[in-house]
């Protein structure tokens, strides 16, 4: 038996500000359970969509029931592949996300779409999926609703994580704007002074009377 979990949620940015921070979002103050990310493979297809593969390694505290699943010695963290299509003609961003150790003790197959929000204008809609799984013989339902209930949790971080990295991406665009305006601004004064200045050295044809 496999748990499933499913949500949607809007997000108050558009879409190609959510790609771009979907990229920017580690590390960030919700997400210190999550220690590496690795970039193993990316390709640009003829219909112009952006795949990805990425490895990351997170690190999870284990409740003190669960200890006893673990061989004394074995890792506590987990590897999880990702993998990603960007769809730019779409407007579409497709994640899928499986752990590649400690599978018997529980795997978890996430799947995200990104897109743009019908309902709300300049928005973007996250629908997520998750199916829980556990190969522990008697105890794979208590372990599945744990892992659940974890999975929730990390995705209110991961909301937050996002969220920060929007924020930042976001400010850093403002602030960028703002140098870009003040250099404008400061060439065209440059511009309109030295025009002044050469507008007063130009001599001037006397005036004729007949």
């Amino acid at each position: 038996m496999v748990k499933y979990f499913c949500s949607k949620t809007d997000i108050s940015s558009t879409w190609d500000h959510v790609v771009s921070a979907f990229w920017q979002r580690y590390p960030n103050p919700f997400s210190t359970h999550v220690l590496t990310e690795d970039v193993v493979y990316r390709e640009v297809t003829a219909d112009h969509k952006l795949l990805s593969r990425r490895l990351l390694m997170k690190t999870n505290r284990l409740p003190r029931w669960a200890e006893r699943f673990f061989p004394a010695g074995m890792s506590r963290s987990v590897y999880i592949v990702e993998d990603s299509i960007v769809d730019p003609v779409n407007r579409s961003l497709t994640t899928y996300t499986w752990n590649l150790n400690h599978t018997t003790l529980m795997s978890v197959e996430e799947r995200c779409v990104f897109q743009d929000s019908v309902e709300q204008p300049a928005a973007t809609l996250l629908k997520r999926e998750a199916w829980i799984s556990s190969g522990i013989y008697g105890f794979s339902r208590p372990i599945q609703e744990f892992g659940l209930a974890r999975f929730k949790s990390n995705q209110v971080k991961a909301m937050k994580g996002l969220e920060y990295a929007l924020s930042n991406l976001q400010g850093e665009t403002t602030q960028r704007l703002l140098r870009d305006t003040r250099k404008d601004a400061s060439e065209k004064a440059k511009e309109t002074a030295k025009n002044r200045a050469s507008a007063a050295t130009v001599p001037q044809k006397p005036q004729q009377y007949v």
